[in-house]
């Protein structure tokens, strides 16, 4: 039966790579396909939606609020015009111009990375501190507290720090050296489930914002994220997200989502307009987020079922060895590794691979290697011959 892609005449693709943005990110169980579908027939005030957003979030991840955004990259975004602003409508309007303002961001060297253009945007000059020895391979250290805490002036806005599970200094002691100096830390955390443990891991570290993906492992919609942290700083980043083309007389945010007395007025139009969610997507994700935070054991299953059946399929293929391997983010996720005979060919079988119908995806992240590794997450069991044909045919 054609889908929806084949009568807008889009390949649809055999994604064996996983939930990247790219590739449309995860698919979604029919519980959040439904509760989208049901949110679209009606109209509500986006104020008390992220308001009951905001205790759903809360009351998951353990922290003092929450905000539904368009993504992690538009989560970061938000959180970080809200350190620099705090909850100064003055200081909203006039961003990106951050004259006058705390308009600094340290971030360890060996952190920086294509997706922190979220912060340059907000008009901030981001702060490298350190030397990332280990990853030259000239030696084994990497940027250490102390560096960043002598970093700190009075124009810092606040401390980026990047999730993984080679990050360094740890997180803890960055966010002691920092709460020392006043500064709050956001955590970049858009790829860091599983474990759902992470849900809250970071904040009890220290972090004061934490953004997460809704549309990988979550399995939320694509275009969403959650923002997380300190009531007074997810305040600013809804104020700085939300339609304010409202008369401030006649606002009545929900009870304590805002405190309405502690503004002189409302902002205008924020500079994260552009990171609005949509009904559905809020709803959606909501959705998800709880399905995600239950007990994770049968997705766990899914997950290693597909991946011994991949593996199972692809053993006996000619010029390869075949196993499993862990993902390197630490989130537990089985992958299967496929190790070509001639690592210089590693481009050519993923050319071969994407190629004609079905196409077929797979993680590049060591391709140079002539390591190609699949991913169970977006996959179906039918569709596990199919790749195991694709392969052969590519490798031939």
């Amino acid at each position: 039966m054609p889908t929806i892609y084949d009568r807008l005449g889009v390949r649809p693709i055999i994604n064996a790579c996983g939930p990247n943005t790219r590739l449309g990110g995860a698919i979604m169980a029919e519980p959040v396909v439904q509760a989208m579908v049901e949110a679209s027939q009606h109209c509500v005030d986006m104020f008390e939606l992220q308001a009951r957003a905001s205790a759903v979030i809360a009351e998951i991840t353990g922290s003092e609020a929450g905000l539904v955004t368009s993504g992690a990259a538009a989560a970061l975004l938000v959180g970080l015009a809200a350190c620099i602003t705090g909850l100064d409508p003055t200081k909203m309007n006039r961003l990106p111009d951050t004259t006058g303002m705390r308009n600094q961001v340290i971030v360890a060297r060996s952190q920086r990375n294509f997706y922190d253009r979220a912060i340059r945007s907000l008009g901030v000059e981001v702060i490298e501190v350190g030397l990332s020895d280990r990853f030259s391979d000239t030696g084994v250290r990497d940027t250490e507290a102390w560096e960043i805490a002598a970093a700190i002036t009075e124009r810092t806005a606040a401390v980026y720090y990047l999730a993984k599970p080679h990050s360094l200094p740890p997180l803890a002691e960055v966010a002691a050296v920092a709460h020392g100096r006043g500064v709050p830390v956001v955590v970049d955390a858009a790829a860091q489930l599983p474990p759902r443990d992470n849900l809250r891991r970071f904040l009890r570290e220290g972090a004061d914002l934490v953004a997460f993906s809704g549309g990988k492992a979550i399995g939320g919609p694509q275009a969403s994220g959650i923002l997380a942290g300190r009531k007074d700083l997810v305040t600013a980043a809804m104020l700085q997200q939300l339609d304010m083309d409202v008369f401030f007389e006649l606002w009545e945010p929900p009870t304590g989502f805002v405190d309405k007395a502690a503004l002189p007025g409302l902002p205008h139009h924020g500079i994260g307009r552009p990171c609005k969610a949509g009904k559905e997507e809020i709803v959606g994700l909501l959705t998800a987020l709880r399905l995600f935070s239950e007990d994770d054991s049968h997705r766990s299953a899914r997950w290693r079922r597909l991946a011994e059946a991949l593996l199972a399929a692809l053993r006996d293929l000619p010029g390869v060895v075949v196993g499993l391997a862990a993902d390197r983010r630490g989130t537990g996720i089985p992958l299967v590794e496929v190790r070509l005979a001639a690592p210089g060919d590693g481009f050519a079988v993923v050319r071969r691979l994407e190629q004609g119908e079905p196409s077929v995806r797979v993680n590049l992240s060591r391709v140079r290697e002539g390591v190609l590794l699949l991913s169970p997450v977006c996959l179906f069991e039918n569709q596990v011959a199919a790749i195991a044909e694709k392969l052969r045919a590519a490798l031939s």
